[in-house]
């Protein structure tokens, strides 16, 4: 087995089992950790398949995220200790069939589709393209999405620390 393999089933399992322990952990401050170890490995899987730029923006939105989301929502708002109700016996199997049946849909279309190699050379990566997409607001510009995402999620943190706090 190459290094290469020993690397792809550490991650992967890195990814499963710590998914696993988000959605059943009680404690809020855990399951954050929890899902900040699984968005790190999805970005060391970007990395070896040599995406380092999908890789970077898996770490610095969704990571950075969830080191935001620790520090203002859990820490701040004194629900450090806080630990979720378990769930009825209904809402818990809903839950596993839908997420078994999402599973089966996913394995089905990966089965169905037919994958093939292509013949054409790796396009090749130009920076100073993607960095002036990444600025241009105009066609195929991303920073007015950037910017409207930011908002949403900015209201979202102060609307949740505001609820957070009614109830202290």
């Amino acid at each position: 087995m190459e290094l290469n393999q020993i690397m792809f089933f550490l991650l992967a399992g890195l990814i499963l089992i710590f998914s696993l322990l988000t959605i059943t952990s009680r404690m809020i401050l855990r399951a954050a950790i929890y899902l900040l170890i699984v968005l790190v490995a999805t970005s060391g899987l970007y990395f070896m398949l040599n995406f380092e730029f999908i890789a970077a923006i898996q770490l610095t939105l969704y990571a950075g995220g969830i080191v935001v989301l620790i520090i203002f929502s859990i820490l701040l708002t004194s629900h450090i200790s806080h630990k979720f109700e378990q769930p009825a016996v209904a809402n818990a199997f809903a839950g596993i069939l839908t997420g078994i049946l999402g599973c089966g849909v996913a394995l089905w279309s990966i089965m169905k589709f037919p994958f093939t190699p292509t013949t054409q050379p790796p396009l090749e990566v130009n920076m100073k393209q993607i960095g002036m997409h990444l600025l241009n607001t105009g066609n195929y510009g991303y920073a007015l999405p950037f910017e409207v995402i930011s908002v949403l999620l900015l209201a979202a943190m102060i609307a949740a620390i505001v609820i957070a706090k009614k109830g202290n």
